[in-house]
């Protein structure tokens, strides 16, 4: 490990500067530049402060192609909105509900209504 100066982006994107940082990166491997660094920053906090988001960013939020995500919206089964009867856009806290919806239950969570449903035939 080395040490060095590592760029941070504060409030308004402003770099900060945090020198004597210790630097994880394989020796012999260098790291990724500020750019790219400020890059993925830039792109996570999109995800995390933007309530609508289009088609493109909705797919990479989710982690599935576009095509699947049209497929989706085409058969019904997940919320969009269509304000200009194109474009489609999506409510980022609705496709968190979406994704977390039909859950499945444990194991553990099974047994033991098996064990309550036993009991109330007793």
């Amino acid at each position: 490990m080395s040490t060095g100066v590592i760029f941070i982006l504060g409030k308004g994107g402003s770099p900060i500067l945090a020198s004597g940082v210790k630097s994880t990166w394989p020796q012999g491997s260098s790291a990724p530049g500020f750019s790219t660094i400020a890059e993925l920053v830039t792109a996570n906090t999109i995800y995390t402060t933007k309530e609508v988001l289009t088609s493109d960013e909705a797919a990479q939020y989710m982690g599935i192609s576009k095509s699947y995500l049209y497929k989706l919206t085409m058969r019904g089964e997940i919320p969009h909105y269509k304000p200009m009867g194109k474009m489609c856009y999506f409510n980022r806290a609705e496709l968190e509900e979406w994704l977390q919806s039909n859950r499945v239950a444990t194991a553990t969570e099974i047994a033991d209504r098996a064990n309550q449903y036993c009991m109330k035939r007793k």
